[in-house]
């Protein structure tokens, strides 16, 4: 047994005591700045819902299609698509999706500004790097408890939480792919006269947009491996389903449930993938830069 150097209940009580004083007296203010994140994700849940199946289905299916000019991914989304419709899982992969796409979208937000401060300045990087690296490797559990204690059950812990776990990767793809820019590349829009504000919009992030797209893709993919854990504090949608299966030991329910995400993460991994391969193409960028 290692030796008990000192006691460590006074901490633990300190970290508890703390958390239940932020509930008690910022409670509410902490629910009133995340109402907007709530009403994204309702907004855009409501709105897929209210969108009639088959227009979902084609969208998806023609989006495929302008992705890659080619039919078989196309025919895999569509094929996809309906297979969650026929198991009876249309409402719960919509819900699972809405909760996907605001945690990108917020993601997104404050992801690409902090990614291109890091870009610009060393000290920065070097502070959040620590950050983004604790992120990604505690337990999303972990954070799950403070969240639950400060909003109590439901969507917002649920969207925070996701939010935390899928935001780190686009961080640090929108910090890598605005740095490696050929410096030569910069150099020459220097010499033409371009202010550094014009250099950042007009050369460092178009060239670095298949980085940064493969950042998303990465985010959203990360974001869908939250759904289960989200679904355990109020989230819904399909990994509800996963949590019943598991709770009533229904296979099938659990089963089905979860080929569902897989379906969904498929789904868009396969066409942000291919958005990013027809960017670097128009670009000109191989992903290798000196």
């Amino acid at each position: 047994m290692f030796p008990e150097i000192f006691e460590t209940r006074p901490i633990r009580l300190w970290l508890d005591n703390g958390l239940e004083w932020i509930v008690i007296h910022w409670g509410d203010q902490f629910e009133a700045a995340a109402m907007p994140l709530l009403w994204l994700l309702n907004s855009i849940e409501a709105g897929l819902l209210a969108i009639p199946w088959w227009l979902i289905i084609a969208f998806f299916t023609g989006l495929a299609y302008l992705a890659t000019r080619r039919w078989p991914l196309p025919t895999v989304v569509l094929v996809s698509l309906i297979f969650l419709g026929v198991m009876e899982l249309w409402e719960d992969a919509i819900k699972t999706m809405a909760l996907m796409i605001a945690a990108t979208i917020t993601a997104i937000v404050v992801s690409l500004p902090i990614g291109i401060a890091m870009a610009r300045s060393e000290i920065l990087r070097r502070v959040v790097t620590p950050i983004l690296d604790l992120m990604q490797t505690m337990p999303s559990f972990v954070y799950l408890i403070p969240t639950v204690m400060i909003f109590g059950p439901g969507k917002i812990p649920a969207l925070l939480a996701t939010i935390i776990y899928a935001a780190p990767p686009l961080v640090r793809l929108t910090d890598l792919g605005i740095r490696q820019v050929a410096s030569n590349v910069l150099e020459a829009a220097q010499a033409f006269g371009a202010s550094p504000r014009q250099r950042l919009f007009g050369v460092q992030i178009p060239l670095a947009l298949p980085t940064i797209l493969a950042g998303i893709n990465q985010t959203t993919m990360m974001a869908l491996a939250m759904v289960v854990i989200a679904s355990m504090i109020g989230a819904g949608g399909l990994g509800y389903q996963v949590l019943q299966g598991i709770g009533r030991l229904e296979v099938s329910r659990g089963i089905l449930a979860g080929l569902g995400i897989v379906v969904l993460a498929i789904i868009f991994d396969r066409i942000t993938q291919a958005f990013g391969k027809q960017l670097q193409a128009q670009i000109g960028v191989t992903g290798e830069r000196s």
